[in-house]
């Protein structure tokens, strides 16, 4: 799912249909093009997509022999896959290196709050769900309110029933399903604080993530680029000792490679390439400006 932009910077999705199911050939023409479009590719998968799905596409990245597909999985019900990816989109318009912008996937995924409004918990797997929830899903008329990630929370919606939601100022994304949303905005909302409010529609996935149609899914996330920009800027980055592309974090998301461990005087196997080693903290300035910036494309 793609969602509309969030300004006039967001760049457009490539939205790949059906990669497990299409004729081999006409995935990999499709992904080369792309590369050859914009350089790098970053591709957007929520965990929810059969694995016939990823193995399709880590075997187009392997027939390519290209390391400059990113394969991101990340632990998000598919309203939050669809924001992050968003997010990404949002600073793909920034001065931000292929490494560093795909690294920043991992980042930001901290930073949303994403849950779901259920008729039903009874087959809900990415949840522990105790014997009592269970049993009252059973009873007629009966809600609950679930929080997938950050931290998983499940409650029986009443009049004391809460969520502990972000520390710090968001939006609430909504998207209706089968169920009315009344208590997501009515009262969900007010108790997270939410600077604002959207709505959308339910990706196609969601019913099968959250194992019920009744539901109304939601998404608390960072709306404004500068924020974004600030948070992917400020933390430290290093070279991919093996690829030597700039990344943020403890594995590069194109190679995937982790850096070499180095001994505290310096030495060890490494090549000066260690985390920490090439940039100050806070350092948010790309080593290529002033040179012309290739484009890229977020797939998802």
């Amino acid at each position: 799912m793609a969602l509309p932009p969030q300004d006039e910077r967001t760049l457009p999705a490539a939205v790949l249909q059906d990669v497990d199911r299409r004729p081999l050939e006409q995935v990999l023409a499709e992904l080369q093009t792309l590369v050859d479009q914009h350089g790098h590719l970053i591709v957007v998968c929520s965990q929810a997509v059969p694995a016939s799905v990823e193995r399709r596409l880590h075997t187009v990245r392997a027939l390519l022999e290209t390391d400059r597909i990113a394969l991101f999985r990340p632990p998000l019900p598919p309203l939050g896959i669809a924001v992050l990816a968003r997010q990404l989109r949002q600073l793909a318009s920034c001065d931000l290196s292929p490494g560093v912008l795909a690294s920043a996937g991992r980042l930001l995924t901290h930073y949303i709050h994403a849950g779901a409004l259920l008729g039903s918990v009874t087959r809900l797997d990415h949840v522990p769900v105790d014997l009592k929830a269970h049993a009252r899903s059973w009873v007629p008329g009966s809600q609950f309110g679930v929080v997938a990630h950050p931290v998983p929370q499940l409650v029986r919606v009443g009049p004391e029933a809460a969520l502990a939601g972000p520390e710090f100022g968001t939006w609430l994304l909504v998207a209706k399903g089968q169920l009315a949303p009344d208590w997501v905005t009515g009262t969900l909302a007010p108790s997270w604080h939410v600077q604002g409010l959207r709505e959308t529609a339910l990706p196609a996935e969601s019913p099968h993530w959250w194992g019920t149609g009744r539901l109304t899914e939601f998404c608390a996330y960072l709306p404004d680029l500068s924020v974004l920009y600030q948070l992917v800027t400020s933390v430290r980055r290093s070279v991919c000792h093996w690829c030597g592309i700039d990344v943020i974090g403890d594995r590069c998301v194109f190679c995937s490679a982790t850096p070499p461990v180095h001994d505290d005087d310096g030495g060890g196997t490494g090549h000066g390439h260690g985390p920490g080693r090439d940039r100050a903290p806070g350092h948010g300035r790309d080593p290529a400006l002033g040179r012309p910036r290739e484009r890229r494309a977020l797939t998802g």
